[in-house]
């Protein structure tokens, strides 16, 4: 007797509540993802429209927190499958959105903060149940994105938000790593240097808010451990030899580990730097060669995990990859030769391949979608097969 899966799996016509959620969370972080971009490219001074006047102020908090900090909350909110737990990813994306409109950057903050708040109770409840390295790392990187929000909020200078905000997503990326490499059998000189990287960034963090240009350099060197680490340690290292995601995946985090030892080592040469090139060049380090590289590198899992929609992987998702690099490398030789115009170069192609990530994501959906709807309607055979 044949069957179809469609048939023994029917399917709802209708639209669930929780898809016009999601749809409505996807289409807000694409708006944010978009509108840092386009805030990114004023900031250097393209001649663009905007929407109002402090657009290009919210550049990196947009960025930051409006779209990562959403995000992450809203993926540890899914892992608790506890209801308070969306208060704060919900908070934050309000924020977020407050920020891309217009809305006073004080409130933005405020309701930005109290999103972070949200997340350092998720992490108090999933250290509770589970306290391991990965787990305390990632609340590490929670109470130093809520401390960066505090000094935002208080109107501290920006620098130092942003090395706060750093070290939260540097410790959130890192601590997710060890998460997906924690079966592995690792060395004990592996965990000292581990150990030791991620102490240097909350410490450095609490420094820099004393003394900011040596808690800067001290980040730098906690940020080349941590890479250097990666590089050493990550499953990727493994993963990297197998074909098609995980083989992406795997370049993806250690093309971007080494983003993240280059700017540990900007940080140590320069210190603290408020303004400028050598700013540029430090920031765009780590929040773009490092964290869009894994951004690029997880996007493929974490879309199915979050939004219910499946991807399917294809040779040319390399591309975006090699154009964020490409135009990474023209930006900071821009910054370090001081030359401006290809600094804003750079900057324009680093757009070029977010924008290109974007419509590779999308058709990836789409073709998953597709191949899905293809593998339902399969007929299964059940009868034997010798009569």
């Amino acid at each position: 007797m044949k069957r179809t899966v469609s048939q023994a799996l029917p399917r709802s016509r209708t639209l669930r509540p929780m898809h016009l959620i999601r749809a409505f969370l996807a289409a807000g972080i694409l708006s944010m993802l978009i509108g840092g971009v386009w805030s990114g490219l004023l900031r250097m001074g393209w001649a663009l429209p905007a929407p109002h006047q402090t657009l290009a102020l919210v550049h990196g908090p947009l960025f930051v927190c409006g779209m990562l900090g959403a995000v992450i909350g809203l993926e540890r909110a899914v892992a608790i499958r506890r209801a308070w737990a969306f208060a704060g990813p919900l908070l934050t994306f309000i924020g977020g959105v407050a920020l891309l409109i217009g809305v006073p950057t004080g409130l933005a903050a405020l309701l930005i903060s109290s999103g972070s708040l949200g997340l350092l109770a998720i992490f108090g409840a999933i250290v509770r149940r589970q306290p391991v390295r990965f787990t305390i790392t990632m609340a590490l990187g929670a109470v130093a994105w809520f401390g960066g929000n505090l000094f935002w909020l208080s109107g501290r200078p920006l620098a130092l938000a942003s090395l706060w905000w750093a070290g939260f997503l540097i410790l959130t990326i890192v601590g997710e790593r060890l998460e997906l490499g924690r079966l592995r059998h690792l060395p004990r000189q592996a965990w000292w240097s581990f150990a030791v990287g991620v102490a240097l960034v909350p410490g450095s963090l609490v420094l820099a808010s004393i003394a900011m240009d040596a808690g800067t350099r001290l980040a730098g060197v906690g940020f080349i451990v941590l890479g250097a680490w990666l590089l050493q340690y990550d499953i990727a290292r493994r993963t990297v030899r197998r074909a098609g995601l995980p083989r992406f995946s795997a370049v993806c985090i250690l093309s971007g580990s080494l983003w993240l030892i280059i700017g540990g080592v900007l940080a140590l040469i320069f210190g603290s730097v408020y303004a400028g090139p050598i700013y540029d060049a430090l920031l765009h380090a780590l929040f773009v060669g490092f964290v869009f590289a894994m951004i690029f590198g997880h996007a493929p899992i974490i879309i199915p995990a979050l939004l219910n929609l499946p991807v399917r992987f294809r040779a040319w998702h390399y591309l975006p990859l090699l154009v964020l690099h490409l135009s990474l490398l023209i930006r900071i030789s821009g910054d370090l030769i001081g030359s401006g115009d290809v600094r804003r170069w750079g900057g324009m192609l680093n757009g070029l391949a977010i924008l290109l990530f974007l419509i590779v994501t999308v058709i990836s959906v789409w073709q998953g979608r597709q191949h899905a709807s293809v593998v339902r309607e399969t007929p299964i055979d059940n009868s034997p097969l010798l009569d």
